[in-house]
């Protein structure tokens, strides 16, 4: 019987938190994986990212090789695609920053004398919208607040030895990020509710973004 090889769960983060990554733990056997440590203990081989590709441009004229960059709240994450990554290299063609794409992607870094570079070997690439936009940037804030509280906690000794992260930092960008979604959502739900008042003559109450559904903390 032929097996398929396990493909690596894609984890979501924000850049913030991948940028700041300085090490790697694994790879110490021939067919173990390789996995990118972050200051708030997620261990990334591959990751699952939603935002604007807002530059794509060829390394050298010919080459088939693109540096793409896709923002996110918090900033932004830089690839690389080629050859190696055929089906992400056809749909980059077709896609003109900016657009908004989901992007399943291989989580590396380099590392130089001192210093580290993450970088992304995206795996596909696709068309996305705003709404998938912003349920990715719920999923990736409730997430990176669960392993903020887990290290509040004294859990992964190894990253707090590592990184000693400032949590509170990383709390207040999440929080921003959530606080700026909720503006955009009020925003888009009062344009909404004077459309629809014109349409109904009553006013609608719909629920929009709930911060309670979050342990932001203090």
């Amino acid at each position: 019987m032929i097996r398929s090889a396990k493909r690596e769960v894609a984890k979501r983060l924000f850049s913030k938190e991948f940028n700041s990554s300085k090490y790697k733990v694994g790879g110490e056997g021939e067919k173990e994986a390789v996995y990118v440590l972050t200051p708030l203990g997620l261990r990334c081989n591959r990751v699952f990212i939603v935002g604007v590709l807002l530059e794509k441009e060829e390394v050298k004229p010919d080459s088939d090789m693109w540096r793409i960059r896709i923002t996110d709240p918090m900033g932004s994450f830089l690839g690389f695609v080629s050859k190696f990554q055929p089906e992400a290299l056809d749909s980059l063609a077709d896609i003109n920053p900016p657009e908004i794409v989901s992007v399943t992607a291989k989580a590396k870094l380099l590392e130089r004398n001192d210093r580290s570079l993450p970088l992304l070997r995206p795996e596909n690439i696709n068309v996305s919208d705003f709404e998938t936009r912003d349920y990715w940037v719920l999923e990736t804030a409730k997430a990176t607040l669960k392993r903020i509280k887990a290290l509040e906690m004294g859990e992964d000794k190894i990253v707090l030895e590592k990184y000693n992260p400032n949590l509170e930092d990383f709390r207040k960008a999440v929080i921003d990020v959530l606080m700026k979604l909720r503006e955009e959502q009020t925003v888009i739900e009062d344009e909404s509710e004077e459309e629809e008042d014109k349409d109904l003559g009553f006013e609608l109450d719909e629920e929009i973004i709930d911060l309670s559904d979050f342990e932001i903390g203090d």
